[in-house]
């Protein structure tokens, strides 16, 4: 078996802490979740995760948040850190101050001041929150090679999320090859020693298979027991026989499809570079607005035109690129390499930019033609549209723009 990112010496010893009889085919039993962070990520996390039968329980640094979740979830909330099976660490990555800069100190707090001191050996550390590449390799560190340490990145939608919820194919990468397999068991239900890669990978990237064979479950810790939920027959729950030679014992796991990947730092990579690619496809979409402005092109109408063909797909372009994610997750990838920088991300962000001060400019002449020239506002109420269209297209200088030019490109439907 090869590891995926220690040398050989740093997984045997890995493994060597948790005093595993077989390595290779022991079979981890979940029970107590807690889950870390109870925002806009971590609350579905735990409402999923609970539905699934497991115990799970919360822990947030706003008593809001673990108010909301404990109504409207019905999640308990960690008095501390010791005894859980799994620590799914849901915490943001931006600045407090300014949501568009990327900061990863509230994870390496977290682990640092609770997880590292009170978690027991070999429990599943999941990071779900969306990390800066190497992240991962540097938690394994702190938590001295006790903890199995994944990156299973979330993917969510929260306008669309009985299909793109919780529950959709993501993609997870372990530090060391025992934690992929521990959290393949625990996200998607593997219930192989060890796995390939999915069809869509290169085969040079499968995953080395191992033993195929049925193996009795195994505590982590020495302590816990098979996931709560077991005794549930629920048809969308994953569960998975196997044989001690004496008796049969089900255990659950998430039944989430997962995309395994060989490198930890591939899993952190893809979180950030889909956002990115994001941030790409609506800063093209705010440049070909910009130059229709300045062309006299109804943009509305060329964006209908080109979105006949089958492989294109212009958005549209509204207040400019903000959220919680596209920015910040954009930066981070801008940042992970020391070497060479994305030039196209680079002008996708400075077209971002010019996009905004346009709606400022465009904004502003709205507002002082609206306090100047009310009179023909009213016109244009009226049924004179082109003459209050005429007047709210004044320039700072004082030169006209014709109506047209932005007619039929409303920035938002």
């Amino acid at each position: 078996m090869r590891p995926l990112q220690t040398n050989e010496r740093d997984n045997n010893r890995h493994f060597e802490e948790f005093h595993w009889p077989d390595r290779d085919n022991a079979w981890i039993s979940f029970n107590k979740v807690l889950v870390i962070g109870l925002g806009q990520l971590g609350l579905p996390v735990a409402k999923y995760v609970k539905d699934r039968g497991f115990d799970v329980y919360g822990y947030d640094i706003s008593t809001k948040a673990l108010e909301r979740a404990e109504k409207t979830a019905g999640i308990k909330k960690a008095i501390n850190f010791s005894g859980f099976d799994v620590y799914i660490i849901c915490v943001s990555t931006h600045k407090q101050e300014d949501m568009f800069s990327p900061q990863i100190d509230g994870i390496l707090s977290i682990v640092q001041d609770k997880i590292s001191k009170e978690a027991k050996n070999g429990a599943l550390v999941a990071i779900e929150s969306t990390i800066p590449k190497g992240t991962s390799k540097k938690v394994f560190e702190m938590l001295n090679h006790r903890l199995h340490v994944a990156h299973a990145p979330h993917r969510w939608y929260a306008l669309e999320e009985k299909e793109h919820g919780v529950n959709q194919l993501r993609v997870v990468g372990g530090v060391c090859d025992c934690c992929l397999r521990v959290a393949m068991q625990f996200y998607d239900g593997s219930e192989k020693s060890s796995f390939s890669l999915s069809p869509q990978s290169s085969s040079s990237n499968e995953l080395e298979s191992q033993s195929d064979m049925e193996v009795a479950p195994m505590a982590i810790g020495g302590t816990g027991g098979v996931g709560a939920g077991d005794e549930k027959e629920d048809s969308a729950a994953l569960s998975l026989s196997t044989n001690d030679g004496n008796n049969t014992s089900k255990k659950t796991s998430l039944g989430i499809p997962m995309h395994p990947v060989p490198d930890i730092e591939i899993a952190e990579l893809t979180k950030i570079i889909e956002n990115a690619h994001r941030y790409l496809q609506i800063a093209f979409a705010e440049d070909l607005y910009l130059y229709c402005q300045a062309n006299n092109i109804n943009f509305a109408e060329l964006r209908d035109s080109l979105n006949t063909k089958w492989n294109v797909n212009i958005l549209e372009p509204r207040e400019g690129i903000g959220g919680h994610c596209l920015p910040k997750d954009t930066k981070m990838f801008l940042n992970s390499s020391k070497s060479i920088k994305s030039k196209i991300l680079e002008a996708a962000i400075d077209v971002d930019n010019e996009y905004r001060r346009h709606l400022v400019l465009k904004t502003s002449h709205q507002t002082v033609c609206e306090s100047l020239f009310p009179k023909y506002l009213d016109v244009g109420k009226s049924g004179n549209r082109d003459s209050a269209e005429t007047i709210l297209d004044m320039t700072s200088i004082g030169k006209l723009v014709p109506a047209s030019a932005y007619a039929g490109n409303p920035i938002n439907k």
